[in-house]
């Protein structure tokens, strides 16, 4: 069902690498016009040549998540250059693993910032959209985190990803209808997620368990399936994790 892909509009978030990135280049190789933000703008301008160079059509604009107006920017940038907004994918994300005990609360704060308030920020600039063209498909990014605590050292990530659960949901049941969402669980998946960590200890534990990891195309490709259903299903979750991940 590609052709329901082709030529949709998607902006998405955290797409200087990892899940973005492969996201990127797999819905606009299956046709979508894609606009990337992420605040590493030149792996932007690098990723936007290569999907251009390959016969894709993609935007990019310097976006950092927690600036309100910089995602309202990016929205703008997507209706600007292609007249409307088919899909926005909030996928920014920090994981900064670290007991509790370790009292990070730079760390929690910047988590709560990105992982939520991101994903808040990101509605709020693409919801009027949607509203307007009776139409649109919110993509959050979550975690199997969001579905278990993940232990030890992730409780505080684990509430963000929760957060994001319960934000989709209540979306759903708010604006649901004409608009779409879903959310992406995703476990141990190859990106940059995995070096959020200043703890150490904490970073040595994720490198060996991110030895299972599946590849960033995995999740891409769940995110396709859900974009290229008829208007009229929503795919309300989708959990993947690695086939030895047993949590």
């Amino acid at each position: 069902m590609s052709e329901n892909i082709a030529n949709k509009v998607v902006v998405i978030t955290g797409a200087s690498s990892g899940l973005g990135e492969a996201t990127a280049r797999h819905l606009a190789s299956l046709g979508a016009k894609v606009v990337l933000g992420a605040r590493r703008a030149d792996k932007l301008e690098k990723i936007a040549g290569e999907i251009r160079t390959a016969g894709g059509e993609a935007e990019y604009l310097k976006t950092d998540v927690t600036v309100p107006s910089e995602v309202q920017a990016l929205v703008d940038k997507a209706v600007s250059a292609y007249g409307r907004l088919d899909v926005i994918i909030n996928n920014a994300g920090l994981m900064a693993i670290a007991p509790i005990s370790e009292l990070k609360v730079d760390e929690w704060d910047r988590m709560i910032d990105i992982n939520i308030k991101g994903v808040l920020y990101g509605v709020a600039a693409a919801l009027p959209v949607f509203q307007q063209q009776k139409s649109g498909h919110f993509i959050n990014i979550s975690s199997v985190a969001g579905i278990k605590v993940f232990s030890p050292g992730g409780t505080v990530y684990s509430g963000t990803k929760y957060a994001v659960r319960a934000i989709s949901d209540g979306l759903r049941h708010e604006v649901g209808g004409d608009i779409r969402t879903t959310t992406i669980e995703p476990g141990a998946v190859e990106s940059e997620l995995k070096y959020g960590s200043s703890h150490q200890e904490s970073a040595d534990m994720l490198g060996a368990f991110y030895q299972l990891a599946i590849p960033s195309d995995s999740v891409a490709r769940a995110i396709a399936y859900a974009i290229e259903q008829p208007a009229n299903v929503d795919i309300n979750e989708i959990v993947l994790r690695p086939t030895v991940q047993d949590f």
